[in-house]
């Protein structure tokens, strides 16, 4: 298989590509594999050879709570497009599991590939390097809408991003997406307890702002949700510019 044409929007919406960039992704061969929910991805600990994207669905970086069986925190959401593990092109493993939140489609990249276009594409080697900086951007932006907002504007927060994230690579549009998470997962997304995600959940549709019927989620009033979750997209880096 070819590498997904969602990751390339998401190149191509942050800085051109030229012909020979754009011949040298689609010539990257990858192994497909489908993850059913919950199951991992990439575990933890192992020794790295290739780095996985998301093709469809999302998936999550799960870490276990020490000293608390079964507990864990989840640090990141991936979506359609996403390299969730090209970090550990060079730190060649994970201190965390990547778990399927729902049905995931994924791709395999051998870091042969990876390693050769470090070496011979620099321009592709610095937009690689723009995709973990804006991951880590997307971590930051976590941990002030953790420290500063409310339960339910904190959840806004998560469903704004989203949204952004899918429609910038024409994964969602008309304000709705799928988001295949349980209350418990979103818990251990936001560090709340899930009756505190229940009621905020309930606080959105009480206000109008979102339409949420299992795993679909349908934004009703874009400008209030935002407002509510203070969000901006400017951590996102959406902005085109030559690199």
């Amino acid at each position: 298989m070819a590498i997904s044409e969602f990751f390339i929007r998401f190149l191509l919406r942050r800085d051109s590509l030229t012909s020979a960039d754009l011949g040298r992704l689609r010539d990257i061969s990858t192994r497909q594999v489908i993850f059913q929910p919950r199951e991992i991805i990439v575990p933890r600990g192992q020794r790295l050879t290739q780095s996985c994207m998301v093709m469809r669905g999302m998936a999550v970086r799960s870490h276990g709570v020490p000293g608390r069986s079964g507990e864990r925190v989840i640090s990141a959401i991936h979506v359609a497009g996403d390299f969730v593990d090209l970090h550990g092109f060079v730190l060649t493993r994970l201190e965390h599991d990547i778990v399927a939140l729902g049905p995931v489609t994924a791709e395999f990249i051998d870091h042969s590939d990876l390693r050769e276009i470090s070496e011979n594409f620099p321009h592709l080697s610095r937009l690689f390097w723009l995709s973990t900086v804006i991951d880590a951007a997307m971590h930051r932006q976590w941990l002030v809408a953790a420290a500063s907002l409310r339960s339910n504007a904190h959840l806004a927060h998560l469903l704004c991003e989203i949204y952004v994230r899918l429609a910038s690579v024409g994964a969602a549009q008309d304000h709705r997406f799928v988001l295949p998470a349980l209350q418990r997962e979103l818990a251990e997304m936001l560090g709340y307890s899930p009756i505190h995600i229940n009621r905020a959940v309930r606080d959105l549709r009480d206000r109008g702002l979102v339409r949420w019927t299992g795993a679909q989620v349908e934004i009703l009033d874009w400008g209030e949700l935002a407002r509510l979750a203070r969000f901006s997209p400017e951590y996102l880096d959406l902005d085109r510019f030559s690199r």
